[in-house]
């Protein structure tokens, strides 16, 4: 069944999203804050619409995708009141925790529903169609907001209440972030002892150490052809963004009195990494941070 959605951002993830939403038979009106965005999401029959609570006031559905939580929150400041009674909000961004709740309360308190739905896969996944969203929020929302998740990835899963599908978020990533730290520093060991990156991963990626850091996104160039190591660190998914998501999951880890030594470095490392040399590479590239002996500290 064709809905009426109201998209609000556009950029490198939201445009190919709002896009794949339009090719599913939607009607997709969207909005933006830079200009050149819109203009890229209208060639791909997005309709334009220059305030955001005149898309909202429209729409029987809201999603988000926003840089940060304080946005998310200014938003709804600004949208809920133009949104018709029982219109599904969701915010796709990947944002705090407790930002999340806030954002679901502030939408349930104003007479609608609510998910938070982050996603992986990055840019390529968005254009691909082949994203997976971590959800969270009630049952029936899920269900009813499954078809257009499914139209825009590959993989939807319930993960509980609200705040869930961000809790789920920053823990995957909290993983993806120390693992590629610890293939990096196994590499650069490797090549100490006059290993060869072929014959690493030829063990590694057939052994215990296989994982999605080695295997796909492997840091060093020449086993993994298609990883961003081959085409000098040109980001799938940018240093930054890790040191953000680290950054999430290390707050968490703060507030919930949790004992994550490895996640509290990972989100040291990259944050050191991403304000110096890694802001516009791909996270994998920390490895050559590790192989000169600084691990992000200098």
């Amino acid at each position: 069944m064709s809905r009426t959605v109201a998209f609000i951002g556009l950029g490198h993830m939201g445009g190919p999203m709002a896009a794949n939403l339009v090719r599913a038979g939607h009607r997709v009106l969207g909005h933006d804050l830079i200009p050149a965005a819109v203009d890229d999401a209208v060639k791909s029959g997005v309709e334009a619409m220059s305030r955001a609570a005149d898309a909202v006031a429209v729409a029987d559905t809201v999603v988000t995708m926003l840089p940060a939580g304080r946005h998310v929150l200014g938003l709804y400041d600004d949208i809920l009141e133009a949104a018709r009674h029982d219109t599904l909000f969701i915010d796709c961004s990947t944002i705090d925790v407790t930002d999340a709740r806030t954002a679901h309360e502030r939408a349930t308190a104003a007479g609608m529903r609510a998910l938070d739905a982050p996603v992986s896969g990055g840019v390529v996944g968005a254009e691909a169609a082949t994203l997976t969203f971590m959800t969270g929020g009630g049952e029936a929302e899920f269900q009813d907001a499954r078809p257009l998740l499914e139209a825009m990835g590959k993989k939807v899963v319930h993960c509980g209440g609200a705040g869930a599908g961000q809790a789920a978020k920053i823990c995957n990533n909290m993983i993806l972030g120390v693992s590629m730290i610890a293939v990096s520093e196994a590499f650069v060991l490797g090549e100490s002892l006059g290993l060869s990156h072929q014959a690493l991963y030829d063990v590694a990626s057939t052994a215990s150490g296989q994982c999605w850091a080695l295997s796909v996104n492997c840091p060093v160039p020449g086993p993994v052809p298609e990883s961003p190591a081959n085409r000098d660190y040109r980001p799938g998914f940018a240093a930054a963004l890790m040191a953000k998501d680290l950054g999430l999951a290390a707050n968490a880890v703060r507030a919930e009195g949790v004992q994550a030594e490895l996640g509290l470095r990972a989100a040291e490392m990259y944050t050191a990494y991403a304000e110096r040399v890694g802001a516009t590479e791909d996270f994998s590239g920390i490895v050559r941070i590790i192989r000169a002996h600084d691990g992000g500290d200098q």
